[in-house]
């Protein structure tokens, strides 16, 4: 009957307006709209924390084969794989774009809700640390980009301008600090944080750390910059155990992890790899990791490979990488004339086909197909990698030895943590083993340091880290893949180009950002990649 009345005023002209309008506002209020103060602000925390998290095809199309963790002959991982531009590669520009940029928007929202609001003291800072921690993985990925006018969609600016790298690491290097400085672990914490449960100490430590991964990005454009914020996290104290890891548990029933969704697809599942690069390496320093990690295909043919209910065989002498650069088209380029081909697996009976893929290594099943299993995002053996560094450098940040032989035990460990009921183990015996066979040497040390990072962050799939530590530090040095109709040659690519959409939505603040930081392509290197 209120919608008939509404109607009726406005057709039934000047003379009765006067009386419609009388009620109005009470005809046209939706009795059940929320308002602020009946929205509990905490909810946007847990929300911005699993977007963030979930990466799923986001990192595992390009960043994790250009750092030649994965492998696959699959077409559609083309993209990464052979730098070959495939299965609509363009729309994916944007996927990490938008994610960050989604979970950003939840932390604004969040902050605008408790703006003057004492009693969420923590959750601001928290807050402030999450939006640091969101903002790196996007300018590290495409360099300038929106952040001093982040946000201000509300406030109808739907055009914000890209500010410098450079600015960028600023501005986060600063907020940081004053956000660390803010948490007070005797006022009220967060309730519904996916992290650390609102545990205050974690979340400094969590800061902190995060001050030295800012910190260490800018070794090779501002090194004397980097020195007084890595010293200044150390002092401030960053994690100190694997239980300080940053990463957020899926919900097998619900919040599925993107990860093991991507990978339960079946062409994804038959032919994605881990590399040979990876693989190589793990075995020849004889690494325990092998067998949490990899498993070959139980059975012969096309129907075991595909098959997600049977679990593969992990032991390690059985493992064996996948090359970068091939494919399943029967020319030059096909698997069967690698190097080193092992053979395909035979068809299992008359109604199969044989397995061309079957004796190459894939992502062990249990582990990173659980869709409960955990989205990485920082871990403690990353930092400690980090400390090691600085400390090698001669930064007052520690004993560079200690930090790496912290740093190898913890990154066997963290990986327990991949799922809710631990899965991929490595024994206390064999860390103990495998870090007193691999000391810090002074004249490697960077390599080694930078070598482990790649293996760490690769084997917890957070290969958006895998990716920008690599190109900062160049280790490990990686040959280019070559392939006909690639989008860069005779180099692995340095940055993903922007999402193709913005020249229409932001057209004149993107001009301004490639006039400045360079062609809009895989081959520009972003300011601390110079």
């Amino acid at each position: 009957m209120k919608k008939r009345y509404f109607f009726s005023c406005l057709v039934a002209g000047a003379t009765f307006m006067s009386s419609c309008t009388k009620n109005f506002d009470e005809i046209n209020t939706n009795p059940n709209k929320t308002t602020a103060d009946l929205i509990n602000p905490n909810y946007f925390m847990s929300q911005a924390q699993i977007t963030f998290s979930q990466t799923g095809y986001d990192q595992l199309l390009f960043q994790s084969m250009w750092t030649q963790s994965l492998a696959s002959t699959f077409s559609y991982y083309s993209n990464g794989d052979k730098y070959v531009l495939g299965g609509s590669g363009t729309g994916y520009y944007n996927r990490t774009w938008n994610r960050a940029y989604s979970a950003l928007t939840l932390v604004d929202e969040m902050k605008n809700l408790i703006k003057d609001k004492p009693e969420y003291t923590n959750l601001d800072a928290c807050g402030s640390i999450l939006r640091v921690l969101f903002m790196q993985r996007i300018t590290d990925l495409y360099g300038d980009a929106p952040y001093s006018e982040e946000g201000l969609a509300k406030s109808g600016n739907f055009t914000p301008k890209f500010d410098k790298q450079q600015d960028i690491y600023n501005a986060m290097l600063s907020q940081l600090e004053t956000a660390i400085a803010a948490l007070d672990a005797s006022k009220a914490a967060p309730t519904t944080d996916l992290f650390y449960k609102g545990n205050i100490p974690q979340w400094k430590r969590m800061g902190y750390s995060l001050m030295l991964r800012l910190a260490m990005r800018l070794t090779k454009v501002s090194p004397d910059l980097a020195k007084t914020w890595a010293e200044k996290a150390y002092a401030g104290g960053t994690m100190t155990s694997a239980s300080d890891d940053v990463k957020v548990m899926a919900d097998a029933n619900n919040a599925t992890s993107s990860n093991s969704d991507a990978l339960l697809v079946t062409d994804d599942f038959r032919e994605v790899r881990w590399g040979k690069t990876l693989m190589d390496y793990l075995k020849a320093n004889n690494d325990p990791r092998i067998s949490a990690i990899a498993e070959i295909t139980n059975g012969n043919g096309k129907k075991a490979n595909e098959d997600r209910t049977v679990v593969g065989n992990n032991a390690a002498a059985l493992q064996l990488g996948l090359p970068n650069g091939y494919d399943l088209l029967g020319g030059n380029t096909d698997i069967s004339k690698a190097p080193g081909y092992p053979g395909a697996t035979p068809a299992a009976d008359g109604t199969d086909a044989p397995a061309p893929l079957g004796k190459y290594s894939r992502p062990r099943l249990r582990v990173y197909d659980d869709k409960g299993s955990a989205n990485f995002i920082y871990t403690y053996g990353e930092s400690e990698l980090l400390l090691a560094e600085a400390a090698s450098r001669g930064w007052n940040t520690g004993v560079a030895a200690t930090h790496f032989a912290n740093a190898l035990a913890a990154d066997m460990k963290s990986l327990a943590g991949y799922n809710a009921t631990p899965t991929a183990v490595v024994s206390d015996a064999d860390i103990a083993i495998y870090v007193a066979a691999h000391p810090l040497v002074a004249g490697t040390a960077l390599q080694q340091i930078n070598t482990e990072y790649w293996v760490a962050t690769s084997t917890t799939f957070d290969f958006n880290e895998t990716f920008a530590n690599w190109r900062r530090s160049g280790f490990p040095v990686l040959t280019p893949v070559t392939y006909q109709g690639q989008y860069i040659t005779s180099q692995v690519p340095r940055r993903m180009p922007y999402p193709i959409t913005l020249p229409q939505q932001n057209g004149a603040n993107y001009a301004a950002a490639v006039s400045s930081q360079g062609a809009d392509n895989f081959a520009t290197r972003v300011w601390w990649d110079k």
